[in-house]
């Protein structure tokens, strides 16, 4: 395979980007390749990726680039050096080029290098019992017997898929690949035909945006841990490595932040180019290894369960990002028993008008994929406590008066539901998931509204209004009876707390 049929990542119009105000008009390329999104990243505004998961795996590939590139994988002296960046403007292009260019890592970066394909595994050609097929590699096509959402497409008829997307694909299925079954890999004797869960699996990921890439990579660097120190052949990214990981063992696999944000994968993968090289035509997809890799992120809040097992906060399609928020801007908001990201204790002090960028797949830890998940907020982290630990609070407390008035209002309505029906079950109610749909968008505007105005007085009564009109309106139905009206008034106490229990007497 001659050169320019191998893909190279440095060079190739791969990644999408739109570019900022200020980009030179006649210059400004849809999509560019690692090296001049680095350099130009001053001049672009935001990465344009398409599938919100591939961009949360993209992200914690160029952070690593990042710390390589500026020197800020070393704790000494972290938050000087970064100011001294920052105050730079632009990332310096010597360093970038001396990165990139290393004669003994160009090759690295070849999407079809036939020795070390830019993060996947040449042995499974040989391992493998047969590939997995093209349309198992793009996660938004249907494969086998499933249903077809986003497209039609055959197993028999796999249309080709460009290198640039599958490359995306390629992302996805590192961090977030399912459990269960896969590809048969045999490995020194041992065959195995099962994977874990990618490390991203289920998670909602979060990210601080600025006004520029630039900053956007400066502001996602968490701060290294200063009582450890890594030498030169120590914490590799999987295209530093100068061999290839052992799938049996996990030992030395993840050694640091940065082979942490790039090496913590459970599945394998090893796309087939056409002859052209601008496109794929096949994939192996399988376990990466048979060992659990310990799952840590910086960019996860992480939450606590009733059995004190750690877990991270789940992607769902149905919650919007306002009632995370005070996680982001708190170390112990008030009511959670959580970990804050701790990517948002240093963020703050490359911009204060930094956004937050939420990114996942609302799933299951098997191959069940609901919906995509993305969402923004205004710019917010001049809030986080660093900068205004008075304002962070009162932005806990009104994240918690609107979930309050939510929780009160699913408990009336489903409280009335059972006595006007008498249905056996909770989860039967019909006026439950109405009052949902309709009281949770009202308070996200009411949420914000405030936020923008500063104005957090009469909160706790602003949305117990707004739980009373949804709950009036869905409940309007059961009005004109006796036995309707009778439930309806009777759980409309719930809307303020219910009935206080019957203090013991002494």
């Amino acid at each position: 395979m001659s050169a320019p049929e191998l893909y190279d990542l440095r060079v190739e119009p791969v990644l999408p980007v739109r570019w900022a105000g200020h980009a030179p008009v006649g210059n400004r390329p849809e999509a560019v390749g690692l090296r001049d999104l680095f350099l130009r990243a001053h001049e672009i505004s935001a990465l344009a990726v398409p599938l919100p998961p591939a961009l949360s795996a993209l992200y914690r590939i160029l952070y690593a680039l990042t710390a390589r590139i500026t020197g800020l994988d070393r704790p000494d002296d972290w938050h000087e050096d970064r100011f001294t960046i920052l105050d730079a403007g632009c990332f310096s292009p010597e360093s970038v080029c001396a990165y990139f260019d290393t004669p003994d890592r160009a090759q690295r970066f070849r999407l079809y290098d036939p020795q070390y394909p830019f993060l996947q595994d040449p042995r499974l050609t040989t391992e493998c019992d047969k590939p997995a097929g093209v349309n198992k590699l793009v996660t938004t096509r249907p494969s086998g017997s499933n249903h077809a959402w986003f497209e039609h497409t055959a197993d028999a008829r796999p249309e080709r898929v460009d290198s640039a997307e599958a490359f995306l694909h390629l992302l996805v299925w590192r961090y977030y690949g399912p459990s269960g079954r896969c590809s048969a890999r045999t490995v020194r004797g041992l065959k195995e035909a099962n994977s874990t869960a990618g490390p991203l699996r289920t998670a909602l990921s979060y990210h601080p945006v600025g006004e520029t890439l630039f900053e956007t990579l400066l502001a996602g660097l968490a701060e290294p841990d200063t009582a450890r120190q890594y030498g030169p052949g120590e914490d590799l990214c999987p295209w530093e490595r100068p061999d290839l990981p052992d799938p049996l063992s996990i030992k030395g696999t993840v050694t640091g932040p940065l082979s942490g944000l790039t090496a913590r994968t459970q599945h394998a993968v090893l796309l087939v180019p056409d002859a052209s090289g601008a496109s794929v035509r096949d994939a192996f997809i399988t376990w990466a290894y048979r060992e659990r890799i310990p799952r840590d992120d910086d960019y996860l809040i992480w939450q606590v369960s009733q059995a004190g097992n750690p877990y991270a906060r789940y992607a769902d399609s149905q919650r919007a990002l306002w009632r995370d928020l005070d996680a982001l801007l708190l170390s112990e908001p008030p009511g959670l028993q959580i970990s804050r990201p701790r990517v948002f204790r240093t963020a703050v002090d490359v911009s204060e008008n930094l956004r937050v960028q939420a990114l996942g797949i609302h799933q299951e830890g098997q191959a069940k994929d609901t919906q995509l998940v993305s969402s923004s907020t205004p710019p917010v982290l001049g809030l986080a406590q660093e900068r205004d630990i008075e304002r962070a609070c009162l932005v806990g407390q009104l994240r918690v008066h609107g979930e309050q008035a939510g929780a009160r209002l699913l408990r009336a309505t489903k409280q009335a539901w059972a006595s006007f029906s008498n249905a056996r079950k909770a989860e039967d109610c019909a006026w439950s998931a109405q009052a949902a749909a309709r009281y949770w968008p009202a308070a996200e505007a009411e949420f914000w509204k405030r936020l923008e105005e500063r104005h957090f007085d009469g909160s706790a009564r602003a949305f117990r209004m707004i739980a009373e009109h949804v709950y009036d309106h869905v409940t309007e139905t059961a009005a004109g009876s006796m036995r309707g009206a009778r439930a309806r008034e009777s759980a409309r106490i719930e809307l303020y707390g219910g009935r206080r229990k019957p203090q013991p007497t002494r």
